[in-house]
């Protein structure tokens, strides 16, 4: 009968990793390149991407006030409020435009040509003179426009916030 002892737990010993038969590393230079360019070109282009959505940061911020305008629409008492502010909210997303055109001191014809000259498609007939009346008509005349020329005039000028024409 032979006294020799089980082997134990801890004589075990954990085996070595071969080595990879192959090199993780490109086979030739050209692949390497390869890998660069497409690299380079995915960061130039989420670059332009990044600098495309930082300066259409104005457009953004003003649809969230418009958003804000047309829900004030169904509230009797801030109805008033939200109808005088959009020619301004226009006028300030003109002054906002990155290529900073000169819009400060226009009014009237002026203005109406400038928004016109920058939307991407013909502006409703009624248009200029809605936002002329919303401006500057009396309290009285303003509430007696009916809904549907106003919210009309309020998508138009969504539109155009949308979609104007900047020159960069």
């Amino acid at each position: 009968m032979s006294t020799t002892a089980a082997p134990s737990i801890d004589q075990l010993k954990e085996l070595a990793l071969p080595v990879p038969p192959y090199s993780y590393w490109p086979q030739t230079w050209g692949w390497l390149v390869l890998l660069l360019v497409v690299l380079a070109v995915a960061l130039v282009w989420g670059t332009l991407i990044w600098r495309r959505w930082q300066r259409d940061r104005y457009r953004r911020e003003a649809l969230v006030r418009l958003d804000t305008l047309v829900g004030a629409l169904d509230d009797h008492e801030r109805r008033l409020a939200a109808m005088r502010e959009l020619p301004e909210l226009l006028k300030r997303v003109a002054l906002s435009m990155p290529d900073a055109p000169p819009v400060a001191r226009l009014g009237g014809q002026e203005w109406q040509r400038f928004l016109a000259e920058r939307a991407p498609a013909p502006l409703p007939e009624g248009f200029a003179g809605g936002l002329f009346v919303v401006a500057y008509a009396p309290d009285a005349r303003l509430l007696a426009i009916p809904d549907a020329n106003v919210r009309s005039l309020f998508a138009t000028s969504r539109h155009w916030i949308e979609a104007h024409h900047v020159a960069v």
